[in-house]
């Protein structure tokens, strides 16, 4: 499986980001698919994930109201929409990929693939 992630930058606080990871090499039709970010010091934390066959989500509480996560089936682009950002929001953001729970256990913070991270930076 192959996690190309892109959008990343500096923004103001309040202000919006996209994130995009386009996705490719599953070999089922069942998994989890979302984005997990870590900030200097501490561990990862999921963030957003989206169910492939069913296309629920699920948010961590912190970006709840605030982050939306979307796809693209027929381009296999995974989004993550980020609006009213904050400066806690500033981490490494990772694409990722569960296809042994199909994400159902995303803030479990483990995952069985991840592309390279883009740096979410947010000014206070």
């Amino acid at each position: 499986v192959q996690l190309q992630a892109s959008g990343g930058g500096l923004v103001q606080a309040g202000g919006s980001l996209r994130l995009s990871c386009v996705a490719s090499g599953f070999t089922s039709d069942y998994y989890g698919i979302g984005w997990y970010r870590q900030a200097p010091g501490k561990g990862r934390e999921g963030v957003a994930c989206i169910n492939s066959l069913d296309s629920s989500t699920w948010y961590a509480d912190a970006v709840k109201g605030r982050f939306t996560i979307s796809r693209d089936i027929a381009k296999n682009i995974v989004y993550l929409q980020m609006n009213s950002l904050k400066p806690d929001d500033t981490a490494v953001y990772y694409c990722a990929a569960d296809w042994t729970y199909g994400g159902k256990n995303w803030s479990g913070g483990v995952y069985d693939g991840w592309g390279q991270g883009t740096q979410v930076t947010v000014s206070s």
